[in-house]
């Protein structure tokens, strides 16, 4: 690594809460928190339990110092179905109630990781295996970089179930494809693989399917091996750079290079690059 402070490895546990134990499980390794869907009979498809689960296992990632990037993957064929059919059949789970309750429980669970993702204070990554179809796609798209393996799918597919994104996926898609991509994903529910995902911005890699994992991890701990501070003020000025006006972003350039320029923790960059 370059010389910052890194957890070694730490046992996998499961995120906080009894609801839904299993369901996602955390692991740190080398300052890469490693979050994994894990309910591969579903294709991890997402439910109440599920959803609160990752949004638990996300808050935490946020307050824990020693964690320098989140890697969000999958257990199993699938890196995420979207929600559960089955309930959407059945009016069950998020779909339980009348307008009013399925709206504010879509509020108080999926938005969770909506929020949860998009405060992360550091680097995120998808690592995406086999479908991310619905919301599983949204999710995906929440994550600051995405790498796949060939076996990936992608699809905005809610108009085929007469449902639209309620997870804020339209946001998110938007801005990485642009508007008219976006219309076009969204209107026709088109599935694209891996390598069209590549073309069109959706991800940054396509790797084998055996490599994703190895090649995932290898990337997240790159990036976790930079400056601490420095790498949280990088993904800070980017995201907000994209939503300013130029002098505001040459403001809040200024700002932060003027702190890290004067901080020990670039003396120390520069001392290690002048070995």
């Amino acid at each position: 690594m370059n010389g910052y402070p890194m957890n070694t490895i730490s046992d996998d546990t499961t995120a906080d809460g009894a609801q839904g134990e299993g369901l996602v499980t955390t692991r740190v390794v080398n300052g890469v928190m490693a979050i994994t869907l894990n309910e591969p009979k579903t294709g991890n498809a997402l439910d109440v339990a599920m959803t609160e689960t990752l949004a638990d296992a996300l808050e935490r990632a946020s307050g824990l110092a020693s964690v320098h990037c989140v890697l969000l993957r999958s257990s199993g064929r699938h890196f995420c179905t979207g929600g559960n059919v089955k309930d959407m059949e059945a009016g069950a789970d998020l779909m339980q109630g009348s307008v009013e309750a399925v709206r504010e429980r879509l509020a108080g669970s999926l938005h969770r990781i909506t929020r949860a993702l998009h405060a992360l204070p550091v680097p995120s990554i998808a690592a995406v295996n086999g479908a991310a179809v619905g919301a599983g796609f949204d999710i995906a798209l929440m994550c600051d970089l995405r790498i796949a393996a060939e076996n990936a799918r992608f699809a905005e597919s809610f108009l085929r179930l007469g449902l639209v994104s309620g997870i804020g996926g339209a946001w998110f898609l938007a801005r990485i494809v642009g508007v008219a991509k976006a219309m076009e994903l969204t209107l026709t529910s088109e599935f694209i693989d891996a390598h069209r995902a590549l073309d069109v911005g959706i991800v940054s890699h396509v790797v084998a399917d055996d490599a994703l994992e190895a090649q995932a991890q290898l990337l997240a701990e790159k990036i976790a091996g930079s400056p601490p501070h420095a790498l949280r003020m990088a993904k800070q000025l980017v995201r907000q750079s994209a939503e300013a006006t130029l002098p505001a972003a040459l403001e809040m350039a200024a700002s932060m290079q003027a702190i890290l320029l004067c901080g020990e923790e670039h003396k120390a960059a520069v001392r290690r690059f002048l070995r």
